[in-house]
């Protein structure tokens, strides 16, 4: 069965992310370096008599620590290790952001559709990106660039309309948070699916959609 942070044998190269105390800067590095994808430097969190604030200033922030901290974000966006580190040796508590539609897209659904959904790509023996639980409840399957585009359409053949399943596919002009980043108090970002050497190729969203939208049909 798939499990959150499922142990990755030393022996694996390209071993993303030890996260276990290794610093956001050493991540958001070898997210570039190792892995190729873009990263931006988001908000961060600020602690006020022992409260964490996020550092938009925004007490009700609805994701605090986690979001772009400028409206310019998708241009900041790096795939350089190199400008990675510089960028997070300014602020080296600012959150990991990965944009989307460019290295990959992402599909989004809740915690209990995802995990329904994982058990069922096991039994069907699918190759799985990486997959990311997130502490708003919400899982992101990692796949190839374009699946927002095509999402919909996927989803109206197998008998369902887009509007009806709590699916939502991400791509470009949007991002995810990359683990450890922290929601406030809620916790961290985890990998359901970690990034190995193994699945470094993405998935077509249309090897995910089934399962996906059918776990997510089951689901409300």
């Amino acid at each position: 069965m798939f499990s959150v942070e499922e142990t990755i044998p030393a022996t694996e190269a390209a071993q993303i992310p030890k996260q276990r105390g290794e610093s956001l800067l050493e991540t958001a590095v070898r997210y570039a370096e190792e892995r190729h994808w873009d990263v931006f430097p988001g908000t961060w969190l600020e602690a006020v008599d022992g409260v964490q604030y996020c550092s938009c200033g925004d007490a009700a922030c609805p994701a605090p620590g986690a979001h772009p901290s400028r409206p310019d974000w998708a241009t900041q966006a790096t795939g350089s290790a190199t400008v990675a580190r510089r960028m997070w040796q300014k602020q080296p508590n600012a959150s990991i952001l990965l944009p989307t539609g460019r290295t990959f897209d992402s599909i989004s659904v809740p915690e209990t559709a995802g995990f329904l959904a994982l058990a069922r790509m096991e039994r069907m023996e699918l190759s799985l990106g990486p997959v990311t639980l997130t502490p708003d409840r919400r899982m992101h399957f990692f796949v190839l660039p374009g699946a927002a585009v095509k999402v919909p359409e996927l989803v109206r053949k197998l008998g369902w309309s887009i509007g009806s399943l709590d699916l939502l596919a991400l791509g470009e002009g949007a991002y995810v948070a990359g683990p450890p980043t922290r929601f406030g108090s809620r916790g961290a970002v985890q990998w359901a699916c970690r990034p190995t050497p193994a699945n470094r190729w993405l998935p077509d969203a249309e090897e995910l959609i089934s399962p996906l939208a059918y776990a997510c049909g089951r689901d409300r």
